[in-house]
C-alpha cells in the first residue's frame, strides 16, 4: 500500500515542521530541512525523531 496524497499533503517533520515526501523506494518519507529520512514500516510512518536516520545524497531525489 502506497501513503496516500491526503496524508502526504498533512504530514510534517515532527523536528522542524517542514514537508515531507515520499522516498523513490516508497518506504520512507524524506524532510530536506532536517536531512532526515523517516522509515515506514507496514504501511505506517514512524514519524519519531530518534528513529530517523541521515539523509544521503542517493536518497535525496524527489
Amino acid at each position: 500500500m502506497v501513503i496516500s496524497k491526503e496524508l502526504l499533503d498533512i504530514l510534517a517533520c515532527p523536528k522542524c515542521k517542514a514537508g515531507i515526501y515520499l522516498n523513490q523506494a516508497g518506504d520512507g518519507l524524506i524532510c530536506e530541512a532536517c536531512k532526515l529520512v523517516y522509515h515506514i514500516k507496514d504501511d505506517i510512518p514512524i514519524m519519531l525523531i530518534d528513529e530517523a536516520t541521515k539523509l544521503d545524497a542517493k536518497q535525496a531525489t524527489p
